[in-house]
C-alpha cells in the first residue's frame, strides 16, 4: 500500500490540530492566537463618557490588607478584572505588565481578581508578573461591573471612564501610551 503526499499532509494537519487539545503546545498556541487577535482598546468619545459614581470601594492588597479605592480619586486609574484560570486573561496580562512597567508611579493600577492568594501567587511567579494584585471582596459594593472577566477600565483624573473594554485587549500599543501620556499630563 502506497501513501501519497496528500494523505501524509492531511495526517500531519490533523495531528497538529489535535495537539491543540491534548498537549501543552495547545495551551501556548491558544495564548499566542489570543495575543495575535487582540487589538488596542477603543477610546470612548468625550461626550459619551460616564463618570465613576463612587470611589468608596473596599479591596484587599497583595498582603491581604484592606484598603479603600478612594485613595485613587484624582489620579489616572487602570482597572483590570482577571482570573488566573481564564486563558484570555493570561494572554492579556503580558501587555498589562509592559504598560505597568512603563507607567508605575505615574498612575494607579488595580489588577483585580476574586481568587484566593495561593493560586494567584503561583500564577504570578510562573509568568514573572510583578504588577500589584488587588483582591475583590465579593459582596462589597463596586463602582464597576465585576462580572465580566476579563474586562478593563481606564479612568481619568476627573473620574470619567475613558476606556471600557470587555474581553481581551492589547495595552502595549502606542495608541494607549499616547492616551496615557495625555491623561497623566492634564
Amino acid at each position: 500500500m502506497k501513501i501519497n503526499k496528500k494523505t501524509i499532509l492531511n495526517i500531519a494537519v490533523m495531528l497538529f490540530i489535535l495537539s491543540f487539545f491534548v498537549t501543552p503546545m495547545g495551551h501556548y498556541g491558544k495564548i499566542l492566537l489570543n495575543r495575535i487577535f487582540s487589538f488596542s482598546p477603543p477610546v470612548i468619545e468625550e461626550a459619551n463618557r460616564e463618570k465613576i459614581a463612587d470611589y468608596d470601594w473596599k479591596l484587599k492588597d497583595a498582603e491581604w490588607n484592606f484598603f479603600n479605592f478612594d485613595k485613587s480619586e484624582g489620579n489616572v486609574v487602570f482597572i483590570n478584572l482577571w482570573a488566573s484560570w481564564r486563558l484570555p486573561c493570561e494572554a492579556e496580562l503580558a501587555s498589562i505588565q509592559k504598560m505597568y512597567d512603563r507607567y508605575k508611579g505615574k498612575m494607579d493600577f488595580y489588577i483585580i481578581t476574586n481568587e484566593n492568594r495561593p493560586p494567584v501567587e503561583e500564577f504570578m511567579a510562573k509568568h514573572g508578573f510583578t504588577f500589584p494584585v488587588t483582591y475583590l471582596i465579593i459582596g462589597e459594593k463596586t463602582p464597576i461591573n465585576p462580572d465580566e472577566v476579563p474586562s478593563s477600565y481606564l479612568i481619568d483624573k476627573s473620574g470619567n471612564i475613558v476606556i471600557y473594554k470587555q474581553r481581551i485587549a492589547d495595552w502595549n500599543t502606542s495608541k494607549v501610551y499616547s492616551l496615557l501620556d495625555n491623561l497623566i499630563a492634564k
